[in-house]
C-alpha cells in the first residue's frame, strides 16, 4: 500500500542525495549526472540492502517514483528534440556524416557480435531484439553531456567543438531512429497482435508534414502576446503529452513521441518562444523530475548480484564500447582529412554516453530486452565512459591548445582587412542595455574618420547565475545566446547605416573580465572603445597596443559641443576633433592663450572651433586617461605607444575627402 509519508520522505532523500552527489561530481570535474546515478545506486539494494531499502524504496513506492521519473523523462526528451537544429550541421555536413557513420557503425557491429556471444545467457529467447539493442546501446553518444563539456572548456566556439556538436547531433538522430526500430521489433517478439507498431512510420510523417506547420502558428501568437502566456504553454504541454501517449500506445515508447514533438517545434523566428518554454520547463524537469529518473535508474542496479564471470562480461563490454567508439570516430574523421590530434579529441568526445545511454538502457529494461544483471553492467559502462572523457580530453587536447583555437577562430571570423578597425566592448546584456546603441554610435563616429573602416562589436556572454547543473545541455545558453546575437546584429546593422562596416564577435565565458583582454588583442584593432564598467577594463587599457577611449557614465547624455582641454595631449585632441567632425558638433578648446590660437588654426581649416575658459554645461568632455578622472569628464583617451604628432590639416582634409 502506498504511504504518502514514506513517498514524501523518499522525495526528500532522493533530491538531497542527487544534489549532494551531483555537486561532488562537478567538484572533481565530472558531469553532475554521474553523481546522480551513483546516488541512485547507493540508495538501491547495492548499499542499503533488503532491509532499509525495502522500507524506503520497496515495491509499493517504486510505481509512484517511476511515474514521476517518467514525467521528467518526457520533458527531457522534448528538450533533446528541441535542441536538434540543422544550424549545427550547416557547413559541416560531409565531415559530420563521415564521423557519425564511423562512430555508430563500428561500435554497432562490435556490440552486435558481443551480443551474439551473450545471447545464450541474457537474450531469454529474444535474440534478434537483444542483438540489435546491444549494437544501438554501444553506438550512442550523449549530446547534452557532450555539449556541457564543450561549453565548460569553451570549445563550442572552436572548429573542433562545432564539428563535435554537429557529429553528435547526427549520431543522436540515428541512435533514436535505430532504437525505435529495435523497440518495435522487441514488441513484436514479446507478443502477437501488436499491429499498432506499424503506425509509427505514418505517425512520424503526420508530425512532420501536418503538426509542424500547425505548431508554427505559435510564433505569431507569441509575438502578439509579447510573452509566453499560460494558454500557449498549455497548448505545448498538451501536444507533448499527447504525442508521448500516442507512441506508447503504439508499443514503441513514450520517449519517441516526446522527442519527435521537440523536433517538430518551430525554429524560424521562434528563438524567444523556445527560450521561454525551456526556461519554464527546465526548472521543473532538471531540478526535480530528471534527478528522480536518474535515481530510479540507479535503484534498478544491484551490484551485489555480480559474480566473477560478471566482471569478465563487464571487461568485454568496456572493450567493445570504448574501443569501437574511439576507433570508429577516429577513422571517420581521418577519412575526411581531419588532423590526427583533432581526430583523437573528437573520438574521445563522442565516447561520452551519460544521459542518452541511461535512457536507452532504461527502455531496454522496461521492454524486457535487458535483464537485471546486464542492465547493471551497462550502467557501469555508461558511468565509466562518461567519467573518462574529461581527463582524457585534457591530456590529448590541453587548455593551451583550446586557447589557441579560440583565438584562431576569432581571427578567422574577423578576417584580414586593411580597414581602420575600431573595437567596441559591449558589456552586460545588449538585449536590455540602454547604452548599447549610443556606444555603437560612438564607435561608428570614431571609425568614420578614415576609410575604409569597420567596427567590431565584442561581447562575452557570462553563464547565467545558478545555471542548471543536471543535464539539459546547451538549451538555456543557446537560447540566451541567440537572443544576444540578435541584439548585437541589430546594433551592427545600425553601425552600417552610419557608413563603416560592422562585425560581431560574441561567445560564452565563465570569466569575462579575464578573457576580454585576450579577445581585444586577438582582433588587432586600431582603436578600442570600452566603458569604464566593462569587466577587465583596466587590463584592456593597460595591455592594448593601440589608442583606447574609456567611456564614463553620463557620456551619452552630453548632447552639446565636443570639448577638450588644451594641453591635454595630441591623442585626446585628435579624438575630440574626429568626433566633432563625425557628429557635426562644434569643437570647444578649453583654456587660455594657446587654446585660442589652436581654435583659430582649426577654424581656418574649416572646423567649427572656438576657445572658452571652461567647457559648456552640456558638452562632451574629452581628457587623457588617468586614475582619477577630472570632474565633468566623459571620455578618457590613452595614446598608443610611439604615437606621431597629429597632422591637423591632414585630419580635416581626409575627413573632407571621405
Amino acid at each position: 500500500m502506498l504511504r504518502a509519508d514514506v513517498l514524501l520522505l523518499d522525495l526528500v532523500i532522493v533530491l538531497g542525495a542527487a544534489r549532494l552527489l551531483g555537486r561532488l561530481a562537478r567538484r572533481v570535474g565530472q558531469p553532475p549526472v554521474i553523481g546522480e546515478i551513483v546516488a541512485g545506486i547507493l540508495l538501491g539494494p547495492t548499499l542499503l540492502g533488503p532491509w532499509i531499502g525495502d522500507d524506503l524504496f520497496g515495491p509499493d513506492m517504486r510505481p509512484a517514483l517511476s511515474a514521476l521519473a517518467d514525467v521528467g523523462l518526457i520533458l527531457f526528451m522534448f528538450v533533446v528534440g528541441l535542441e536538434i537544429d540543422q544550424k549545427l550541421v550547416r557547413g559541416k555536413g560531409k565531415v559530420a556524416a563521415s564521423i557519425a557513420l564511423g562512430s555508430t557503425s563500428v561500435p554497432f557491429a562490435l556490440g552486435a557480435l558481443l551480443a551474439l556471444g551473450l545471447a545464450g545467457r541474457h537474450a531469454h529467447g529474444r535474440t534478434t531484439a537483444f542483438v540489435l539493442f546491444m549494437g544501438a546501446a554501444m553506438s550512442a553518444t550523449a549530446f547534452p553531456v557532450l555539449a556541457r563539456i564543450l561549453t565548460d572548456r569553451q570549445m563550442h566556439r572552436t572548429t573542433l567543438g562545432g564539428l563535435a556538436l554537429a557529429s553528435a547531433a547526427v549520431i543522436d538522430v540515428v541512435a533514436w531512429t535505430v532504437l525505435a526500430v529495435v523497440v518495435g521489433i522487441a514488441g513484436a517478439e514479446a507478443s502477437t497482435g501488436q499491429w499498432q507498431v506499424l503506425l509509427a512510420v505514418p505517425y512520424t510523417a503526420v508530425m512532420l508534414l501536418v503538426a509542424r506547420p500547425l505548431l508554427a502558428r505559435l510564433v505569431p501568437a507569441f509575438d502578439r502576446a509579447g510573452r509566453l502566456t499560460p494558454g500557449l504553454l498549455s497548448m505545448v504541454l498538451l501536444g507533448l503529452i499527447a504525442s508521448a501517449w500516442a507512441t506508447e500506445w503504439m508499443h514503441v515508447h513514450f520517449i519517441f513521441g516526446a522527442f519527435l514533438f521537440g523536433v517538430v517545434m518551430p525554429r524560424e523566428g521562434a528563438e524567444r518562444l523556445n527560450h521561454q518554454i525551456l526556461e519554464r520547463l527546465e526548472q521543473l524537469a532538471v531540478l526535480l523530475l530528471l534527478p528522480m529518473f536518474f535515481v530510479v535508474s540507479g535503484l534498478n542496479v544491484d551490484l551485489r548480484t555480480l559474480t566473477v564471470s560478471s566482471l569478465g562480461v563487464l571487461a568485454a563490454i568496456l572493450a567493445v564500447a570504448i574501443g569501437g567508439k574511439l576507433a570508429g570516430s577516429y577513422l571517420g574523421a581521418r577519412l575526411r582529412r581531419v588532423p590526427a590530434r583533432q581526430s583523437s579529441a573528437l573520438a574521445i568526445l563522442l565516447n561520452t554516453r551519460g544521459l542518452t545511454e541511461i535512457v536507452i538502457l532504461t527502455v531496454g529494461l522496461q521492454k524486457g530486452v535487458l535483464d537485471g544483471e546486464l542492465y547493471s553492467l551497462m550502467v557501469l559502462m555508461a558511468l565509466i565512459t562518461t567519467a573518462m572523457t574529461g581527463p582524457l580530453l585534457r591530456r590529448v587536447y590541453p587548455d593551451r591548445r583550446v586557447a589557441r583555437d579560440i583565438a584562431e577562430a576569432e581571427r578567422a571570423a574577423l578576417g584580414v582587412t586593411a580597414a581602420h578597425r575600431v573595437l567596441a566592448v559591449v558589456p552586460g546584456n545588449p538585449v536590455d542595455a540602454v547604452d548599447a546603441d549610443p556606444l555603437a554610435g560612438l564607435a561608428a563616429a570614431l571609425a568614420s574618420a578614415r576609410t575604409p573602416s569597420e567596427v567590431v562589436l565584442a561581447h562575452l556572454q557570462p553563464y547565467p547565475h545558478g545555471r542548471l547543473e543536471v543535464g539539459a545541455g546547451l538549451s538555456f545558453e543557446l537560447a540566451e545566446m541567440a537572443e544576444t546575437m540578435g541584439a548585437l546584429e541589430a546594433l551592427a546593422a545600425r553601425v552600417r547605416e552610419r557608413g563603416p562596416n560592422a562585425r560581431v564577435v560574441s561567445r560564452f565565458s565563465a570569466q569575462p573580465g579575464a578573457e576580454l583582454p585576450g579577445l581585444v588583442l586577438s582582433a588587432q584593432p586600431d582603436l578600442v572603445v570600452v566603458p569604464r564598467d566593462a569587466p577587465g577594463h583596466e587590463r584592456i587599457v593597460a595591455e592594448a597596443a593601440c589608442r583606447t577611449v574609456t567611456v564614463l557614465p553620463g557620456a551619452y547624455d552630453a548632447a552639446g559641443p565636443v570639448a577638450v582641454h588644451h594641453g591635454s595631449g595630441d591623442a585626446a585632441a585628435h579624438v575630440a576633433l574626429q568626433l566633432a567632425l563625425a557628429m557635426g558638433r562644434p569643437l570647444v578648446v578649453v583654456g587660455r592663450g594657446r587654446a585660442a590660437s589652436l581654435a583659430q588654426r582649426l577654424a581656418r581649416l574649416g572646423v567649427d572651433a572656438t576657445a572658452a575658459a571652461g567647457p559648456p554645461a552640456d558638452a562632451l568632455v574629452i581628457t587623457p586617461e588617468s586614475a582619477v578622472p577630472p570632474p565633468g569628464a566623459h571620455l578618457l583617451v590613452r595614446a598608443e605607444q610611439d604615437a606621431d604628432p597629429v597632422d591637423w590639416a591632414g585630419v580635416t582634409r581626409a575627413r573632407a575627402e571621405g
